[in-house]
Parts: C-alpha cells; structure tokens; sequence
C-alpha cells in the first residue's frame, strides 16, 4: 500500500474501488491499522501547521530526504506527478505539502528522539550495538537503531547493506523493520541487502523469520530469500548458491562454480564500474578466489580461466570471446 493512496483516502477522493482496496489493507493486519491511525493523526494535527508554517520547504525537504531515506521515491514521484497531472494536481500537491511539512515534523520527533542513526557513507563501518550484536555495514548504508536498545531491540534499515552478528536474548527479539518486510531473530547471524527494487536476505547461522503482511517464511542456515519491491507474491526461500555476498566483509571474492554473469555483477557493484560479458560468455562458470584490492589484476585472472580478452570501451570494461 503506498502513501499517495492513504493520503487521497485521508481526503475522500478515492473511488469506490480504492476505498474497498485501503478498507480491505487496513483490515488484513494490526500493523497495518496502526500505521494508518499514526498516520492519520499526524494528518489531521498537519492541517494547521500547513496554513501557518514559515518553514522553509526546500531546506525542510532536503532534511526530510537525509533523514527518512526510503521515503525518496515516493516523494519524488507525488512531486512530478503533481507538475504533471492538471486532475489530479489537487490531492497531490496537499500530499506533498503534507510529507513536507508534517514529515519533518514526525522523523524528528520519532527518530531524532528514540533512535540513533548509523551511515557507513564510502566507508565500511563496523558497529556494536548495545546489546553487544556487531554489525558491519557495507559503503553507503544507513539505519537506525533504537535508544533504548536494551529492550527494545529494533533496527531501522533504511537502505545498503549489513552483515548481523546477532547476541542471545530469548526475552529480547531482534527484529529488523523495513517498510512492509520485518525480520525477526534471536540469536542468529545473516547478510541483508535493501536495494530500491528488492531485499535480500541470506542466513549464516541460526534461524531468522521474515514477514510480508500476510506472508511468513523462517529460513536457516544456507537458505535465502529475494523480496522485490513491487510485487506482493508469497515469501519463497531458496538454496544460497555462492558466497560473493560476502565480499565487503571478507575482501575476498569467491566463486565455486559460478555464472560469469553473478561474479560480474558484484565486481560492479563492488568497484562502481561498468564490466559487461558478451552474450555468449554470460552463463560460463568459473572457480576462482580473487583479492579485493586490484580490479585489472582480477579481470586479467577472470580472462585467463576463461580464455576471454578483455577491451575498454569509453567507460565500460567489455568480455568476450578471444578471436581466432
């Protein structure tokens, strides 16, 4: 359920359809029921602040976006269709006014006062968390986690990447909050990823079970899950099939028989460059184990094992086949 939906329920302009549509996800779960009232609230005591606030909506905005970091796009998208859409201009433009305005207004005084934030930013960040769960954080992640950490074990992942190191306390469940997916352990240790378009989560050790608003999986040692952002199928786990996912921790990347496609993709991911394999070498495997610390030497291994050749083209790093 997006935000844009509830605010135009919020001002009776919905059809006949989305009523039925918010009615029947505000019924299916307490969660959902209690996001909405919040959200309600901070609606109705918004009304006010709107008419008679000197804020400085640019300086507000760009605050909201550093603080609240998975509320980007859906910002951005009641921004441009607000510029873009003369019928529906009227319920947008309140929307954005709205997050603007009584968004600021809600991070600060939800996050700023019961939650400490932690951005790893170009860096990877180790961090122990009070209860003595180590976490480390790969380049430019932020989360937050709750002051009074203790006992209330709670953890915001607003986007990157964190490897759990999760400490025993039956009577304290760790959970990790994001958006409509929560993950919930005890004493467990596993990699979670947040991209825009989907979460993934891989299990070391332990069990950890994840939740979808009516759907629930646990997973366990080896297991995996991939949640995408725009679809709301059932939870299904999988066999974790390689261990790259580790790489920002280990400074090792190792490939057991794995797709030229898969390893590539880390290497992108990992040094912010463009490799692309030719079609017809995608799908070859390759074991190898490579050192993080120099990407032309990996390459030129990768090429080796496989007997490809490599070519720069302006600013992609192309594979392919060697000519005869």
């Amino acid at each position: 359920m997006n935000d844009e939906l509830l605010i135009k329920f919020l001002l009776k302009e919905t059809s006949e359809k989305e009523n039925a549509e918010v009615q029947d996800w505000i019924s299916a779960d307490g969660e959902n029921e209690k996001y909405f009232k919040q959200l309600e609230q901070i609606w109705n005591e918004s009304a006010g602040l709107a008419t008679q606030s000197s804020v400085n909506e640019e300086l507000a905005w760009q605050k909201f976006k550093t603080r609240v970091a998975q509320k980007e796009e859906n910002i951005q998208s009641v921004q441009l269709k607000a510029k873009r859409s003369n019928g529906n201009f009227k319920w947008l433009s309140i929307a954005a006014t709205f997050f603007i305005v009584a968004g600021v207004w809600l991070v600060y005084s939800l996050l700023g006062n019961a939650y400490t934030e932690v951005s790893s930013k170009a860096l990877v960040v180790n961090k122990v968390l009070p209860d003595g769960s180590q976490l480390v954080l790969n380049k430019n992640t932020t989360l937050s986690y709750a002051n009074d950490f203790k006992q209330n074990r709670k953890v915001l992942l607003l986007k990157g990447e964190v490897f759990f190191d999760v400490a025993h306390d039956r009577k304290h469940p760790f959970t990790i909050a994001m958006d409509q997916v929560n993950v919930m352990v005890v004493g467990t240790s596993f990699n979670i990823k947040r991209n825009t378009d989907h979460i993934e989560i891989i299990v070391e050790s332990g069990v950890v079970k994840v939740k979808r608003n009516n759907s629930e999986i646990s997973l366990i040692k080896g297991e995996r899950v991939m949640i995408s952002a725009d679809s709301q199928a059932q939870l299904v786990k999988r066999a974790n099939e390689d261990e790259l996912y580790n790489y920002y921790r280990t400074q090792l990347f190792v490939a057991r028989n794995t797709p030229l496609y898969r390893l590539v993709n880390i290497l992108n991911e990992a040094y912010g460059v463009q490799i692309v394999p030719a079609d017809d070498v995608k799908a070859l495997r390759i074991y190898t184990t490579l050192p993080f610390n120099n990407l032309d030497k990996n390459l030129n291994n990768i090429c080796e094992a496989l007997d490809l050749q490599m070519e720069r083209n302006q600013n992609q790093i192309l594979l392919s086949k060697k000519r005869k």
